[in-house]
C-alpha cells in the first residue's frame, strides 16, 4: 500500500481485544518510529513500556482519584480549552463518537464510564508513556520530537495491524503514573499512547475522525498559479 492511501486508513482505536501485545511486537513498532527526526538529531524522548499489573494499577490509580475529585494535571505548560475552529473540531468527533457508542446528551452516567475509559487508556493491554529529561524545559522542541515520535509509532503499529491511541486523559494523574511506571523524578511525562489489537466490534472503533480542507489552513506563498 502507498504511504497516501495507509496514512489515510489510520485510525485512533478505543477498544481493545484481551490479546497480549508481546514486548518483541512492541519493540519492533519503536525500533521503526524511532527514526522520527528530531532537533538536530537530539533524540530527546524517552519510553516507558507498561503492560500487566503495573498498568493496572495505573488504571486503577487513575480512576480512584478522578471519583474522589483529585484535581487533574499536566507536567507541562497546557491549554485545557480549545476555542473557534480547534474547539469545533473538537466537538465534531465527540459528536461521531457519542453517536456510535449510544451516548445521549443527558446521560451522565455513560458519559462518565466513557470519560473513565480514558483514564483507564482505554483498558488497552500497553501503555507507552512518552517523557523527556526535565533540563530540557522550556521544551517547544521536544514537544515537537515527542509528537513527531508519537505519530511515527501509531503508523509503524498500524502496520502490524496494532491498533492505537495517543491519550492525554491516561497521564492526567501523573503522581500515579510515575509511582507505578517507575519514571524518575527528573523526567517529565508528555504523553501516553494506549495500544493492542484492536476490536472491530467496539463501535467506537468506525469513526474516523473528519479533517479540514487544506485551503482552511494552508497559505501558499510565491508559487506560480497551476
Amino acid at each position: 500500500m502507498d504511504f497516501s492511501t495507509f496514512s489515510r486508513t489510520r485510525k485512533s482505536i478505543r477498544g481493545f481485544t484481551n490479546d497480549p501485545l508481546p514486548m518483541s511486537v512492541v519493540d519492533q513498532i519503536i525500533d521503526t518510529a524511532k527514526w522520527a527526526p528530531s532537533s538536530f538529531n537530539s533524540q530527546t524522548w524517552k519510553i516507558h513500556a507498561v503492560a500487566g499489573e503495573a498498568l493496572d494499577k495505573i488504571r486503577q490509580g487513575n480512576t480512584n482519584n478522578t471519583m474522589a475529585g483529585v484535581p487533574v494535571k499536566r507536567e507541562f505548560a497546557y491549554i485545557e480549552e480549545y476555542k473557534e475552529i480547534h474547539r469545533r473540531n473538537q466537538i465534531d468527533v465527540a459528536i461521531q463518537l457519542f453517536e456510535v457508542m449510544d451516548i445521549a446528551r443527558e446521560d451522565k452516567e455513560k458519559r462518565m464510564e466513557w470519560m473513565l475509559r480514558g483514564f483507564r487508556q482505554f483498558d488497552a493491554p500497553v501503555s507507552l508513556i512518552l517523557t523527556y529529561d526535565k533540563y530540557l524545559e522550556p521544551a517547544a522542541m521536544t514537544h515537537f520530537a515527542c509528537g513527531s515520535l508519537a505519530y511515527g509509532i501509531t503508523l509503524a503499529a498500524w502496520e502490524l495491524g496494532v491498533g492505537c491511541i495517543i491519550n492525554g486523559q491516561g497521564i492526567q494523574q501523573p503522581d500515579v503514573v510515575r509511582e507505578y511506571a517507575g519514571i524518575p523524578d527528573d523526567e517529565v511525562i508528555m504523553i501516553t499512547i494506549a495500544m493492542g489489537y484492536p476490536d472491530y466490534d467496539f463501535p467506537a472503533n468506525s469513526v474516523r475522525s473528519r479533517r479540514a480542507e487544506n485551503a482552511d489552513f494552508v497559505r501558499y506563498v510565491g508559487f506560480d498559479e497551476d
